[in-house]
């Protein structure tokens, strides 16, 4: 494993041969699959990972992580059903699959009802199509999950959960990597948000000790808690206690309840000062563009946003290091 920051290409779900030639072409280390398209209605088998895996390295690229689990395969000890041991259960074999497969990071969230937006067509930059979120916009109070799910009752859920899942983590040389809220509120569909601000995540991270807990660090959500008042100290403390296994190095304009994604340089957060507090927190983990704006011509996938965000990255890199 390289112990040097690096760049990778994320948030597809399959890993076909137009996509990990995109990769390769653009000069990116590996990839991360989020919610890959594997056959498993509530586990994920060490033959389909081995597969996976097998086919991207075909491609002289690294498979870095898998980001998500279908939520099917572990809700119940999300919102703390009468199954939720069995589903833990069963989840616990999915990290077991991934460590003899040689997968080193699973990526997971603790949003029972997934990320809100309210737009995707909002106008960025020369006519771009950013995504957008506004509560204002909000016309739907519909309860998700039948009943409100309080604060207390999530981060009960979610210390049982680690309990149940850290040793085998560990057992299994495999980091869990914990994603923020989106949007980073309070609640939505009557079920609380905890990973939504430092303390949350301080918390997140302490709440079961092990080196097997870890942070997808997803800066555009960083950057919608405070209009990104914070990110700098948040990579500072988190990467120098080396609790960082990703990034999704992107930005928006705003805040937790009103805010646009948008191009890398033109958000809240100062991407140079950025990646510079990474590397001077001995960060070697790696970055993925995530969410993009969507440019004219551009495919579904979004090539040619995606194609720009990572050379921004890779750009942006070469000269930290050069520099620094």
């Amino acid at each position: 494993m390289d112990e040097t920051m690096r760049v990778a290409v994320g948030q597809f779900n399959q890993a076909t041969h137009e996509v990990l030639t995109f990769a390769r072409q653009m000069g990116c280390s590996g990839v991360l699959l989020n919610t890959p398209a594997l056959p498993g209605e509530r586990r994920w088998e060490y033959g389909d990972l081995m597969r996976l895996r097998a086919q991207i390295e075909r491609y002289e690229l690294r498979l870095e992580a898998l980001e998500n689990t279908p939520t099917r395969f572990y809700e119940a000890a999300m919102i703390g059903a009468p199954d939720r041991d069995a589903a833990i259960d069963i989840y616990c074999e999915t990290i077991r699959n991934c460590g003899r497969a040689g997968i080193p990071i699973l990526g997971f969230h603790w949003m029972p009802n997934q990320v809100w937006r309210t737009s995707s067509i909002a106008p960025g930059r020369g006519g771009a199509l950013c995504t957008a979120f506004r509560t204002a916009d909000l016309k739907d109070a519909t309860l998700t999950h039948g009943r409100i799910y309080s604060e207390d009752e999530m981060w009960s859920n979610y210390e049982y959960f680690l309990r149940k899942v850290l040793p085998v983590a560990e057992a299994s040389g495999v980091r869990l990597a914990l994603h923020p809220d989106d949007p980073p509120v309070p609640m939505l569909g009557g079920v609380a948000r905890l990973m939504r601000s430092f303390e949350g995540f301080k918390r997140a991270v302490e709440i079961v000790p092990s080196p097997s807990i870890g942070l997808d660090f997803c800066m555009g959500c960083w950057s919608e808690m405070r209009g990104g008042a914070g990110v700098l100290e948040a990579l500072e403390y988190f990467g120098s206690r080396g609790k960082i296994c990703y990034v999704h190095f992107r930005d928006v304009q705003g805040t937790a309840g009103d805010f646009q994604e948008c191009f890398l340089g033109e958000g809240n957060v100062d991407v140079v000062a950025a990646m510079r507090t990474l590397k001077r927190a001995g960060f070697t983990g790696f970055f993925i563009d995530d969410h993009v704006p969507h440019m004219v011509d551009d495919t579904n996938w979004g090539h040619r946003g995606r194609a720009l965000a990572t050379g921004y990255i890779q750009g942006l890199l070469a000269a930290i290091n050069a520099l620094d």
